[in-house]
């Protein structure tokens, strides 16, 4: 029997706007819209500058993630887009409401909205949430989080504790736990890289073992350790290289006096920039593996990232990390915190190439963290 076609509302970023949950969005959207009738409204600001740590929020990619079909109605600070874009989606009348949630920073104009939504009991809202409570957050944020989400239906999260999070706050919620999807729309816009020449662009020898760190530097990300193991490495092999690729996002002293203290400084390559898209592939198809070494996290689209251009990872065991590694298949996981146990994964994936397997591996498990996959999940609330 043919599933119904569902009316859905989708609101969230998209480009102009960077990072992750701009791309998840907008490949939902794509992904949504084969099967579905879809009105996606998205952004025309995300957050005022003064509060955004990097240096601007806008994504100055020639290869953006992005459609021209979404309706650029939304802005955070005017409460009359708020009124704008909840009367949009009551006009729509469409089945499922679906937002993102991830940081507090949006709790009143999503109460606005939701609170206008929902004098239509026939709409039914879905949350994304990335966070359920976002990361470095204290009361204050846990509080916006349960006023927020209370208002939701469904709610689809990445990472078992994310479940008992939402859970703990909202004990009746109806919740769906399930992979964030790979992002290998990077991959599929260029063209394929051999890993020799990568390497040789970006200054390493093929003979070298290149591990990448790549995303925004912040604290919960767990660089030091990371740091701190490759001193380990070094005294073991001369030939193990790092390459640090990501906007930090503040004490970067910090990290160069670390390097500087281990006296590792030759064998670390830092590009201290956000990523264009159309550069993405090259520090990917340059490395032999990636590395996360997170301190906390929920989940991690660095992971998504790894897979889509199939990479093994080494990760750490918090959030939904090592759910979606399977260990000594897809990657290994270790301690958070833990250099030295950090280290020995990374020996273990380089002995006799292990990872080189591991991607074979990879490529085998793709389907349940597709697009389709997630999309079915999206539709299991209201069949």
């Amino acid at each position: 029997m043919p599933r119904k076609k569902l009316k859905i509302v989708l609101l969230g970023p998209s480009y102009p706007f960077r990072g992750g949950i701009s791309h998840h969005t907008t490949l939902l959207y794509e992904n949504l819209k084969k099967k579905h009738n879809v009105v996606f409204i998205s952004f025309l600001r995300q957050y005022p500058k003064f509060l955004y740590p990097g240096q601007t929020d806008a994504d100055p990619s020639k290869s953006a993630v992005s459609t021209d079909e979404n309706v650029r109605i939304f802005d955070s600070l005017n409460p009359l887009s708020w009124l704008k874009t909840a009367k949009r989606v009551v006009k729509e009348k469409p089945d499922l409401f679906v937002l993102p949630w991830w940081v507090a920073f949006f709790t009143v104009p999503y109460l606005f909205i939701l609170k206008y939504v929902k004098k239509n009991p026939e709409i039914k809202i879905l949350f994304i949430c990335h966070n359920v409570v976002e990361h470095e957050s204290g009361r204050l944020k846990q509080i916006c989080a349960k006023l927020v989400l209370k208002h939701g239906d469904f709610f689809i999260v990445h990472s078992g504790d994310d479940k008992r999070n939402l859970e703990s706050i909202i004990p009746e919620a109806k919740v769906r736990q399930t992979y964030h999807p790979i992002y290998d729309v990077f991959k599929k816009q260029s063209a394929f890289l051999p890993k020799n020449k990568a390497k040789k662009r970006l200054g390493f020898s093929k003979e070298n073992n290149v591990i990448l760190f790549f995303g925004f530097i912040r604290p919960y990300k767990g660089l030091s350790y990371l740091l701190n193991a490759m001193a380990n490495l070094i005294k073991m092999d001369d030939n193990y290289n790092l390459l640090i690729v990501g906007e930090f996002w503040k004490d970067k002293k910090t990290y160069f006096n670390i390097i500087d203290d281990l006296g590792i400084s030759s064998h670390v390559k830092i590009m201290d920039k956000y990523v264009l898209n159309e550069d993405i592939p090259l520090y990917f198809y340059a490395c032999d593996i990636v590395a996360i070494p997170y301190i906390s996290a929920t989940g991690s689209g660095i992971a998504q990232m790894a897979y889509g251009f199939e990479k093994s990872v080494v990760v750490t065991d918090v959030g939904a990390l090592p759910e979606i590694v399977e260990n000594g298949k897809t990657g290994f996981v270790v301690p958070p915190k833990d250099a030295d146990k950090l280290a020995e994964a990374v020996i273990k994936l380089f002995e006799n190439k292990i990872y080189v397997e591991f991607e074979k591996n990879i490529k085998e498990i793709k389907y349940k963290f597709s697009w389709d996959y997630f999309s079915e999940i999206i539709e299991s609330f209201l069949r």
